[in-house]
């Protein structure tokens, strides 16, 4: 059974090092490509003010977390949820870096994220497939036609189902598939007009034409070269390849 969390976090500032912390957490999780309907979405307190900056982007302000859980009193659900899992993360060495942050407050060091699952940055996989272009998540949900409309200010679950979806068609694998029916159209909000592609699908039986196919076909094309001045499209085309 492979299960991945695809994984978001949203924080008070951009540097561990001045001490911000983790504001949200969301995940979602796959097993064996499909999502299965689990999810782990948490605000917390991080003790600190949020910066100016870090509040145009998320929205998430600090009176809306006085009275959320503070990391330590959840770290243990979070740290269960992720054991195991191959994470899935969009420039997983920031939030990666948070992590072990918080988890370090606790453990002393003792505790890393490498140390309870693998992690593959799903930034890193998109420059590799699609170098020298725009590789955000809102340029890769323009490039493989998900629907990002919802996403008006950044949001860790939000965000998570998103990347999952990008990354899921990136890859090679589907996207609406849950373990039981209907999830995915309660989980996204819509109908089930969402891109299925099965990645574990048999490949595809090639038939060729047969003699008398091909004659008539090649037919075909010594009529259109007859009747076109450029000659047949397919007869430029075949050139152009070099067959």
């Amino acid at each position: 059974m492979a299960r991945q969390v695809v994984l978001d976090t949203e924080t008070t500032g951009l540097e561990t090092a001045q001490g911000h912390r983790i504001i949200e957490i969301g995940c979602v999780e796959l097993v064996n490509r499909r999502y299965t309907g689990r999810q782990l979405h948490k605000y917390i307190n991080p003790e600190r003010d949020i910066d100016d900056g870090a509040f145009e982007v998320h929205g998430i302000s600090s009176e809306f977390l006085a009275d959320k859980p503070k990391f330590a009193e959840i770290s243990d659900e979070i740290v269960e949820f992720l054991s195991g899992a191959e994470l899935i993360i969009h420039n997983a060495p920031f939030d990666v870096a948070f992590l072990d942050h918080e988890l370090a407050r606790l453990s002393g060091g003792r505790v890393r994220i490498a140390d309870i699952c693998t992690v593959t940055d799903s930034l890193a996989l998109a420059r590799h497939k699609h170098p020298g272009q725009k590789n955000s998540l809102d340029a890769l949900c323009r490039r493989y036609q998900v629907d990002n409309s919802a996403r008006t200010l950044h949001g860790a679950l939000l965000d998570a189902e998103i990347l999952a979806d990008v990354f899921l068609l990136m890859t090679g694998g589907q996207t609406a598939l849950f373990a039981g029916e209907g999830d995915n159209a309660d989980r996204r909000g819509g109908g089930d007009t969402d891109l299925q592609i099965d990645a574990d699908r048999p490949p595809l039986k090639v038939i060729s034409a047969s003699v008398e196919e091909a004659s008539a076909h090649e037919g075909w094309l010594e009529l259109l070269d007859d009747r076109s001045a450029e000659g047949a499209v397919w007869r430029r085309l075949e050139q152009a390849s070099g067959r």
